[in-house]
């Protein structure tokens, strides 16, 4: 005999990221595409454009993401950002100081929006558990 169930029922896990070497392919194709963007809208030499447009990328691959993947995700955005964005296109330099600031923001954009989806899917999953039959949910305050 066929027992029906209810999808909904029990525990849902919470999301698995994605593989890093994906979110890294991802990455690499996205940052040239982005910096072709900028460089045929605004004009090469746009590097605050340029480096905001790819932050805000590693900022999105970091939502589907392990911690893990954050360096090597700014790591290949900083190589299209110096590489393509700066002139002379297609040279890679290295400026110290400049540099050293273009991959913390990208790889501190990779970790906040890993970060961010950990706490989205770790109050998701909380919710979930606390509002399941059976369960009382914790009294807010209190000493």
């Amino acid at each position: 005999m066929i027992e029906w169930a209810p999808l909904g029922s029990g525990a849902r896990p919470v999301p698995e990221p994605a593989a890093a070497p994906v979110v890294w392919a991802v990455a690499f194709g996205g940052a040239l595409a982005l910096v072709a963007v900028v460089n045929s809208v605004a004009g090469p030499g746009r590097t605050v454009l340029a480096l905001t447009a790819l932050s805000l990328l590693a900022a999105v691959l970091g939502l589907c993401a392990r911690f893990t993947a954050a360096p090597g995700t700014a790591l290949l955005c900083w190589l299209s950002l110096n590489g393509f964005a700066i002139p002379p296109a297609g040279t890679l330099t290295w400026a110290g100081r400049r540099d050293v600031f273009w991959l913390g923001c990208l790889l501190a954009a990779a970790l906040a929006g890993t970060a961010l989806a950990r706490v989205v899917h770790a109050r998701a999953a909380y919710r979930r558990l606390t509002a399941a039959p059976g369960h009382e949910a914790p009294e807010a305050g209190g000493c």
